[in-house]
């Protein structure tokens, strides 16, 4: 299932992504904004659970998001900021890391770290922020899966249409929160009209 953000904040957002003019620190700022207005977008599929708590009136029994049965999993390096914005609304929650880099010639991605807890019967945020071929998201789902989590969501800034519908077709019941679908590839397999490199600009890597 995709869902492309129809927020005027969101598209305003990704607007300064795309700013070459964008410094660093703001670049990750502005991933840190979108991911927390995108998950505000999925958190209808969030488990809940009630808590009571004490407020300045006596005892209250309200509707909390049940963080026990959250993880949130990065793609490295450029999901970091994202992951920091989902675990700045739920920090509660645990944090796991996929590693993997993109093959320039052949454009596959391969796995080179893995540190995600256990999240057998929980909820996945997946958050990553570009989806070119959907080559890492693809594996990075694939890997997931072999965990028995009870589902999936995956938050995204910008894809190409061809990377999110492939993603789609293998996938379709994890639910791809993204701000941006953009037309297409170029020959060497970035977004156009995109971004640049995410991890590159986000930390002033050459």
């Amino acid at each position: 299932m995709i869902v492309e953000s129809r927020s005027p904040l969101v598209k305003h957002i990704v607007n300064r992504l795309r700013d070459a003019g964008t410094d660093a620190a703001a670049f990750r700022a502005l991933l840190r904004e979108c991911a927390r207005l995108l998950l505000a977008e999925a958190a209808d599929a969030l488990p809940v659970a009630d808590r009571k708590i004490t407020t300045w009136q006596g005892n209250f029994t309200g509707d909390f998001i049940d963080e026990s049965k959250i993880v949130c999993v990065a793609i490295l390096r450029a999901a970091l900021p994202m992951q920091e914005g989902v675990l700045s609304s739920l920090d509660g929650i645990e944090g796991g890391f996929l590693a993997m880099k993109r093959d320039e010639e052949t454009f596959q991605s391969h796995l080179y770290y893995n540190r995600v807890p256990d999240i057998e019967g929980k909820t996945v945020i997946l958050v990553d922020p570009m989806v070119a071929t959907g080559g890492s998201l693809h594996d990075a789902l694939a890997l997931l899966r072999t965990q028995n989590p009870a589902r999936i969501i995956s938050l995204n800034v910008i894809g190409a249409k061809e990377g999110v519908e492939r993603v789609e077709k293998s996938f379709p019941d994890v639910a791809i929160h993204i701000a941006q679908i953009d037309p297409t590839l170029n020959k060497d397999a970035y977004i156009v009209p995109g971004l640049g490199d995410a991890g590159d600009r986000a930390y002033n890597t050459v």
